[in-house]
Protein backbone atom coordinates (compact mmCIF):
# COMPACT_ATOMS: atom_id res chain seq x y z
CA UNK A 1 0.00 0.00 0.00
CA UNK A 2 1.29 3.28 -0.80
CA UNK A 3 1.76 5.51 2.40
CA UNK A 4 0.06 8.38 3.26
CA UNK A 5 1.79 12.31 2.28
CA UNK A 6 3.73 13.24 5.58
CA UNK A 7 2.06 16.83 5.54
CA UNK A 8 -0.99 18.50 5.58
CA UNK A 9 -0.40 20.35 2.18
CA UNK A 10 0.30 17.47 0.26
CA UNK A 11 -2.90 15.67 2.14
CA UNK A 12 -5.11 19.25 0.75
CA UNK A 13 -6.68 19.10 4.53
CA UNK A 14 -8.66 22.01 5.68
CA UNK A 15 -6.57 23.23 8.40
CA UNK A 16 -2.97 23.33 8.09
CA UNK A 17 -0.03 25.18 9.79
CA UNK A 18 2.62 24.10 7.18
CA UNK A 19 0.25 26.22 4.55
CA UNK A 20 0.54 29.64 7.43
CA UNK A 21 3.81 28.83 7.44
CA UNK A 22 5.34 28.61 3.64
CA UNK A 23 2.43 31.25 2.42
CA UNK A 24 2.76 34.12 5.31
CA UNK A 25 4.12 36.57 2.72
CA UNK A 26 1.59 35.83 -0.03
CA UNK A 27 -1.45 35.99 3.10
CA UNK A 28 0.02 39.38 4.44
CA UNK A 29 0.16 40.79 0.90
CA UNK A 30 -3.60 39.77 0.91
CA UNK A 31 -4.39 40.70 4.11
CA UNK A 32 -2.82 44.46 3.35
CA UNK A 33 -4.74 45.31 0.30
CA UNK A 34 -8.09 44.23 1.50
CA UNK A 35 -7.44 46.51 4.23
CA UNK A 36 -6.66 48.88 1.74
CA UNK A 37 -9.61 48.65 -0.15
CA UNK A 38 -12.21 48.73 2.47
CA UNK A 39 -10.27 51.85 4.33
CA UNK A 40 -10.29 54.38 0.87
CA UNK A 41 -13.82 52.97 -0.15
CA UNK A 42 -15.56 53.25 3.40
CA UNK A 43 -13.43 56.97 4.07
CA UNK A 44 -14.13 58.38 0.38
CA UNK A 45 -18.29 56.96 1.15
CA UNK A 46 -18.22 59.27 4.14
CA UNK A 47 -16.71 61.92 2.69
CA UNK A 48 -19.27 61.74 -0.16
CA UNK A 49 -22.49 60.76 2.64
CA UNK A 50 -21.81 63.40 5.20
CA UNK A 51 -22.83 66.29 2.69
CA UNK A 52 -25.68 64.36 0.71
CA UNK A 53 -27.00 63.90 4.39
CA UNK A 54 -26.32 67.66 5.50
CA UNK A 55 -27.93 68.77 1.69
CA UNK A 56 -31.05 66.50 2.99
CA UNK A 57 -31.71 68.28 6.29
CA UNK A 58 -31.46 71.52 5.02
CA UNK A 59 -33.33 71.61 2.40
CA UNK A 60 -36.15 68.92 2.94
CA UNK A 61 -37.14 68.02 -0.40
CA UNK A 62 -34.01 67.18 -1.27
CA UNK A 63 -34.28 64.08 1.66
CA UNK A 64 -36.59 61.79 -1.22
CA UNK A 65 -34.39 62.08 -4.28
CA UNK A 66 -30.79 61.60 -2.69
CA UNK A 67 -32.11 58.29 -0.64
CA UNK A 68 -34.18 56.99 -3.53
CA UNK A 69 -31.02 57.12 -5.80
CA UNK A 70 -28.57 56.01 -2.88
CA UNK A 71 -31.34 52.65 -2.28
CA UNK A 72 -31.15 52.15 -5.52
CA UNK A 73 -27.47 51.72 -5.99
CA UNK A 74 -27.41 49.55 -3.11
CA UNK A 75 -29.77 47.13 -4.73
CA UNK A 76 -27.18 46.59 -7.93
CA UNK A 77 -26.09 43.09 -7.68
CA UNK A 78 -22.03 43.54 -7.11
CA UNK A 79 -21.32 41.75 -10.03
CA UNK A 80 -23.82 44.02 -12.38
CA UNK A 81 -22.23 47.10 -10.55
CA UNK A 82 -18.46 46.32 -11.43
CA UNK A 83 -19.80 45.70 -14.73
CA UNK A 84 -21.00 48.62 -15.34
CA UNK A 85 -17.95 50.84 -13.91
CA UNK A 86 -15.95 49.16 -15.80
CA UNK A 87 -16.11 51.38 -19.17
CA UNK A 88 -14.72 54.04 -16.91
CA UNK A 89 -12.19 52.56 -14.32
CA UNK A 90 -10.97 49.69 -16.84
CA UNK A 91 -9.44 46.37 -14.73
CA UNK A 92 -8.20 48.23 -11.78
CA UNK A 93 -8.61 48.65 -8.19
CA UNK A 94 -10.19 51.77 -8.66
CA UNK A 95 -13.09 49.93 -10.30
CA UNK A 96 -13.52 48.29 -6.70
CA UNK A 97 -13.23 51.01 -4.63
CA UNK A 98 -15.85 53.10 -6.84
CA UNK A 99 -18.69 49.98 -6.05
CA UNK A 100 -17.64 49.75 -2.75
CA UNK A 101 -18.12 53.79 -2.38
CA UNK A 102 -21.46 53.62 -4.19
CA UNK A 103 -22.79 50.91 -2.11
CA UNK A 104 -21.80 52.76 1.29
CA UNK A 105 -23.61 55.66 0.40
CA UNK A 106 -27.28 54.05 1.18
CA UNK A 107 -25.82 52.80 4.61
CA UNK A 108 -23.94 55.93 5.24
CA UNK A 109 -26.48 58.71 4.41
CA UNK A 110 -29.38 57.00 5.74
CA UNK A 111 -27.40 56.90 9.33
CA UNK A 112 -26.11 60.32 8.79
CA UNK A 113 -29.05 62.22 8.25
CA UNK A 114 -31.31 60.08 11.01
CA UNK A 115 -29.05 61.43 13.38
CA UNK A 116 -29.47 64.74 12.21
CA UNK A 117 -32.98 64.88 12.47
CA UNK A 118 -32.74 63.32 15.95
CA UNK A 119 -31.44 66.46 17.22
CA UNK A 120 -33.75 68.39 19.16
CA UNK A 121 -34.98 71.62 17.80
CA UNK A 122 -34.55 73.55 21.06
CA UNK A 123 -31.06 72.51 21.52
CA UNK A 124 -30.68 74.03 17.85
CA UNK A 125 -32.94 77.52 19.12
CA UNK A 126 -30.58 77.74 22.04
CA UNK A 127 -27.61 77.74 19.83
CA UNK A 128 -29.01 80.12 17.86
CA UNK A 129 -29.56 81.95 20.80
CA UNK A 130 -25.87 82.08 21.76
CA UNK A 131 -25.12 83.08 18.48
CA UNK A 132 -24.16 80.40 16.59
CA UNK A 133 -23.89 80.62 12.63
CA UNK A 134 -25.14 77.46 10.29
CA UNK A 135 -21.43 76.42 9.96
CA UNK A 136 -20.57 76.11 13.54
CA UNK A 137 -23.91 74.93 14.64
CA UNK A 138 -23.60 72.31 12.31
CA UNK A 139 -19.81 71.19 13.81
CA UNK A 140 -20.83 72.02 17.08
CA UNK A 141 -23.65 71.13 17.80
CA UNK A 142 -25.54 69.17 15.13
CA UNK A 143 -22.95 66.39 14.57
CA UNK A 144 -21.59 65.21 17.90
CA UNK A 145 -25.51 64.94 19.07
CA UNK A 146 -25.80 62.93 15.36
CA UNK A 147 -22.48 60.57 16.16
CA UNK A 148 -24.15 57.65 17.43
CA UNK A 149 -26.21 57.03 14.58
CA UNK A 150 -23.50 58.07 12.10
CA UNK A 151 -21.21 55.94 13.82
CA UNK A 152 -23.98 53.02 13.76
CA UNK A 153 -23.73 52.75 10.03
CA UNK A 154 -20.15 53.46 9.46
CA UNK A 155 -19.64 50.34 11.37
CA UNK A 156 -22.56 48.62 9.01
CA UNK A 157 -20.98 50.18 6.26
CA UNK A 158 -17.20 48.87 7.19
CA UNK A 159 -17.79 45.52 7.61
CA UNK A 160 -20.19 45.08 4.46
CA UNK A 161 -16.76 46.78 2.59
CA UNK A 162 -15.11 44.37 4.01
CA UNK A 163 -17.41 41.37 2.81
CA UNK A 164 -17.65 43.08 -0.78
CA UNK A 165 -13.80 43.19 -1.66
CA UNK A 166 -13.56 39.85 -1.94
CA UNK A 167 -15.98 40.16 -5.09
CA UNK A 168 -12.89 42.29 -6.52
CA UNK A 169 -10.82 39.45 -7.00
CA UNK A 170 -13.60 39.04 -10.70
CA UNK A 171 -10.73 42.21 -11.89
CA UNK A 172 -7.93 40.73 -9.56
CA UNK A 173 -8.21 43.09 -6.59
CA UNK A 174 -10.44 41.22 -3.91
CA UNK A 175 -7.46 41.44 -1.58
CA UNK A 176 -8.32 37.91 0.48
CA UNK A 177 -10.65 37.54 -1.96
CA UNK A 178 -8.24 36.67 -4.64
CA UNK A 179 -7.47 33.92 -2.46
CA UNK A 180 -10.29 32.27 -1.53
CA UNK A 181 -11.24 32.17 -5.77
CA UNK A 182 -8.10 30.60 -6.66
CA UNK A 183 -8.58 28.50 -3.84
CA UNK A 184 -11.74 27.50 -5.25
CA UNK A 185 -10.81 26.91 -8.88
CA UNK A 186 -8.02 24.02 -7.61
CA UNK A 187 -9.97 22.97 -3.93
CA UNK A 188 -7.12 24.00 -2.21
CA UNK A 189 -8.89 23.51 0.93
CA UNK A 190 -6.53 25.03 3.04
CA UNK A 191 -6.17 28.33 1.20
CA UNK A 192 -9.90 28.82 1.16
CA UNK A 193 -10.53 28.64 4.87
CA UNK A 194 -7.58 31.14 6.13
CA UNK A 195 -8.35 33.54 3.70
CA UNK A 196 -12.64 32.80 4.78
CA UNK A 197 -11.36 32.97 8.43
CA UNK A 198 -8.87 35.90 8.11
CA UNK A 199 -12.06 38.33 6.02
CA UNK A 200 -14.00 36.95 9.35
CA UNK A 201 -11.74 38.20 11.60
CA UNK A 202 -11.00 41.71 9.66
CA UNK A 203 -14.58 42.73 9.61
CA UNK A 204 -15.13 41.61 13.18
CA UNK A 205 -11.83 43.48 14.50
CA UNK A 206 -12.94 46.75 12.15
CA UNK A 207 -16.22 46.67 14.11
CA UNK A 208 -14.84 46.17 17.77
CA UNK A 209 -12.23 49.07 16.70
CA UNK A 210 -15.00 51.04 15.82
CA UNK A 211 -17.10 50.19 18.69
CA UNK A 212 -14.40 51.76 20.90
CA UNK A 213 -13.96 54.82 19.06
CA UNK A 214 -17.86 55.36 18.74
CA UNK A 215 -17.26 55.37 23.11
CA UNK A 216 -14.54 57.61 23.07
CA UNK A 217 -16.55 59.86 21.13
CA UNK A 218 -19.87 60.07 22.66
CA UNK A 219 -18.93 59.70 26.79
CA UNK A 220 -22.58 61.55 27.44
CA UNK A 221 -24.09 57.85 25.83
CA UNK A 222 -22.17 55.92 28.84
CA UNK A 223 -23.22 58.62 31.36
CA UNK A 224 -26.94 58.16 30.27
CA UNK A 225 -26.87 54.55 30.98
CA UNK A 226 -24.97 55.04 34.05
Amino acid sequence: MTAPPDDCLARNEWICGEYLSSRRHILWDAVLQHLQLTTVSVLLGLALALPLAVLARRWGWTAGPVLAVTTVLYTIPSLAMFSLLLPVYGLSASLVVAGLVLYSLTLLVRNILAGLRAVPEETRQAARGMGYGPIRLLLTVELPLALPAAMAGLRIATVSAVSLVTVGAIVGFGGLGNLIYAGMNTYFKAQVLTASVLCVVIAVVADLLLLGVQRLMTPWTRAGRG
